[in-house]
């Protein structure tokens, strides 16, 4: 398995995971929507340039998810 490959599985690993884990705490959010962007890198470095941007467009959904609970947990706790 060449250096990209590896790359790409653990980017799609780290996606995985911090989706499972994204009800436990809003930080496995932000480290999805951080998958996300590694993902997005892997995908324009093997030249599938429809992944990277659809990629592209979860990291900033998640980003915006990230945004939105971190402000509810915020507003909890006050």
């Amino acid at each position: 398995m060449d250096a990209l490959s590896m790359f790409g599985l653990f980017a799609v690993t780290a996606m995985l995971v911090t989706y499972a884990l994204e009800e436990r705490h809003h930080g496995f959010i932000l480290g999805f929507a951080g998958a996300c962007v590694l993902g997005s890198a892997y995908g324009f470095l093997q030249g599938a340039w429809p992944f990277g941007v659809v990629e592209a467009i979860w990291a900033g959904v998640a980003l915006r998810r990230w945004i939105i609970r971190r402000s509810s947990s915020a507003q909890a706790l006050t």
